[in-house]
């Protein structure tokens, strides 16, 4: 899908975000659906019918304003952005991807996402030197002009994290952008928000789960 890259409105954001948390709507889903009617507003009045078409009437739950509202304001609590997959700040190699979240959760520096980027992950029980390699390697590629993106976890996570704080780290979570696991890396994350970012596709709240 191609959309030219324009900020939502806040009426806009919010259909982006009903549509995006709509039962059975998932990435793909809610891309073709854009593409289709043209706005998230257009595809959620075509839910119902769609879903009676389908064999599914009564059974498709559209996300309420009312939740999607709820989001909006616990991000702002937490001094978070919602960017939707239009605007310009939504990272580009990302964008590029099929499945690629209709909405980010960034807390912190959003304007990280748009550089150069290279993920570190690995094994959450590393031995001594595995955590070491990781930390240097991460201090390098920050050198080098690369973000270093992780996952918070234990191990290579937490390593990769730690050498690149300095030059731009970005920590991906599987549950929503306040919700810290491990709990050990709460200082961690703290230092991230500060120097880097933190992003989930997941709501504000959200318990990380491996489906995630």
């Amino acid at each position: 899908m191609t959309l030219p890259s324009r900020a939502l409105e806040a009426s806009e954001r919010l259909d982006w975000l009903c549509l995006a948390r709509s039962e059975r709507v998932g990435p793909v889903t809610f891309h073709r659906l854009i593409e289709r009617f043209g706005s998230a507003q257009a595809a959620l009045k075509a839910l119902p019918d769609l879903a009676k078409r389908g064999g599914r009437m009564g059974n498709l739950k559209v996300c309420p304003k009312s939740d999607a509202e709820a989001e909006l304001k616990a991000a702002d609590r937490l001094g978070a952005r919602l960017i939707a997959w239009c605007e310009p700040d939504y990272p580009p190699w990302l964008k590029a991807c099929e499945d690629a979240p209709p909405l980010l959760c960034v807390l912190g520096s959003a304007h990280l996402l748009a550089k150069p980027m290279v993920g570190i992950v690995g094994a959450r029980n590393a031995s001594i030197n595995g955590r070491r390699f990781a930390k240097r390697l991460a201090e390098g590629l920050g050198k080098a002009g690369f973000v270093v993106a992780s996952g918070l976890a234990r191990g290579i996570d937490g390593a990769a994290h730690e050498g690149a704080l300095a030059s731009g780290t970005v920590a991906v979570l599987a549950g929503g952008v306040d919700n810290i696991y491990p709990p050990e890396h709460a200082d961690l994350y703290k230092r991230i928000v500060e120097m880097g970012a933190v992003v989930s596709e997941m709501p504000p709240g959200t318990v990380p789960q491996a489906s995630h």
